[in-house]
């Protein structure tokens, strides 16, 4: 029998304006998100993680993979270019319909998913975006966070796909850090909270001050 699997996305936004030292600020981040989760005996027992960035195309630059088996690619930004969003919201329905395990007679299914959005600005396809904020909600997301990076974003628009949306000023690696810090400690809080048999959509724990919960 397969272990109970909790599979965690990422969408990163990788649109022109990521260029620079925020996408290097992001590839940090996500270097120490990596390590500290894999610090976490349960997590590293059950999290599955898959990274999607997103511009003008949707790449999967990290299938599901199990956390201990992880190599982070470099994420890198083209020159230009729009942010399809809600493309990647409807691939991230795809994958999670056909990876996340339901419970059967022989078997508990996986854990329910955890989605986390990063962007520093808004859909470009925003009807597409519309249409896949609705999937998203039915697609029984154990959470989903979304971050609203830097002056240009719109954290109003990402309320659409879910309440628990932060948001940071600025797009340097300190904020990054924070955030990331912040997402390690939402992951490994689902996890111990699934491991004790609590739940799974538990609360959020609070951000660090660079990181702003929108109400």
């Amino acid at each position: 029998m397969s272990a109970r699997r909790l599979p965690v996305y990422l969408a990163l936004d990788t649109s022109g304006s990521m260029r620079g030292e925020p996408i290097q600020a992001v590839n940090v981040g996500l270097q120490s998100f990596l390590g500290s989760l894999r610090q976490n005996p349960f997590a590293l027992e059950s999290v599955h993680l898959s990274i999607i960035t997103f511009d003008g195309k949707v790449v999967e630059v990290l299938p599901m993979t199990p956390l201990e088996a992880v190599v982070l690619p470099e994420i890198v930004c083209p020159e230009s270019g729009p942010t399809f969003l809600g493309e990647a919201l409807n691939y991230i329905c795809d994958k999670v319909a056909r990876e996340v395990r339901t419970s059967s007679a022989e078997q508990k299914g996986d854990w329910r998913p955890l989605l986390f959005v990063m962007t520093d600005g808004k859909p470009s396809d925003t009807q597409a975006y519309n249409e896949a904020c609705l999937r998203a909600k039915q697609a029984h997301f154990g959470s989903i966070i979304a971050c609203a990076a830097g002056p240009k974003s719109v954290p109003d628009q990402l309320k659409q796909l879910t309440d628990n949306v932060v948001s940071l000023d600025t797009m340097d690696s300190s904020s990054f850090s924070s955030f990331f810090q912040w997402v390690t400690v939402a992951v490994t809080t689902s996890t111990t909270n699934a491991g004790s048999g609590a739940g799974e959509s538990a609360d959020l724990p609070p951000p660090p001050p660079e990181v702003q919960v929108v109400l």
